[in-house]
């Protein structure tokens, strides 16, 4: 709760990762909260109060996702409205003629998010959960020590400095910083 709270108001790029792994996780656990308190939570340096914070934020996350139908795959209703939010906020810059370095970086990623698609199979998936996605699934591969192609790593570059500056824009936003 404490690492998703600081990743939502400091990078939301990261946040919405960092969520896309707390789902795996609740699932690797069988969304069973009293196996979650027992064996995960405790691998944190919290304090009995925080414990029991975390331990009551896993247990309702496992709850909402049983109630939402993710308990196997998918995303939370939550996680889904962030990424909506974030397709939102990255059509207004792409629309803005004040963020051409933006749409600058979009276009740089673009040819690697249609070749990312194409290989998915998935073409009817939004542009910015493709990007995600990506992210997501070469930090997998990183975790399982295998490796990762210079064409992917080449792709994430530049994915990754698109969600950077998308990121930076929705601070900003929320800040009250940002001009469309």
């Amino acid at each position: 709760m404490k690492i998703a709270k600081q990743l939502r108001d400091s990078n939301i790029a990261e946040y919405l990762l960092y969520m896309w792994q707390l789902e795996d996780t609740l699932r690797a656990y069988g969304c069973d909260a009293d196996r979650l308190a027992a064996d995960y939570v405790p691998r944190f340096d919290l304090t009995p109060d925080e414990r029991r914070r975390e331990a009551q934020w896993l247990a309702d996350l496992c709850t909402m996702m049983r109630e939402e139908g993710v308990a196997e795959r998918g995303h939370l209703q939550m996680n889904r409205g962030t990424l909506a939010m974030l397709t939102d906020l990255h059509l207004q810059l792409l629309d803005s003629p004040k963020h051409p370095f933006y749409s600058a970086a979009y276009y740089k990623a673009l040819p690697f998010i249609v070749e990312l698609r194409s290989k998915s199979g998935r073409q009817n998936m939004p542009e910015l959960e493709n990007c995600f996605e990506a992210l997501y699934g070469t930090m997998l591969l990183r975790l399982q020590q295998r490796p990762v192609s210079e064409a992917t790593q080449e792709a994430l570059t530049h994915i990754s400095h698109m969600l950077a500056l998308l990121a930076d824009a929705w601070r900003k936003d929320k800040a009250g910083e940002l001009e469309l």
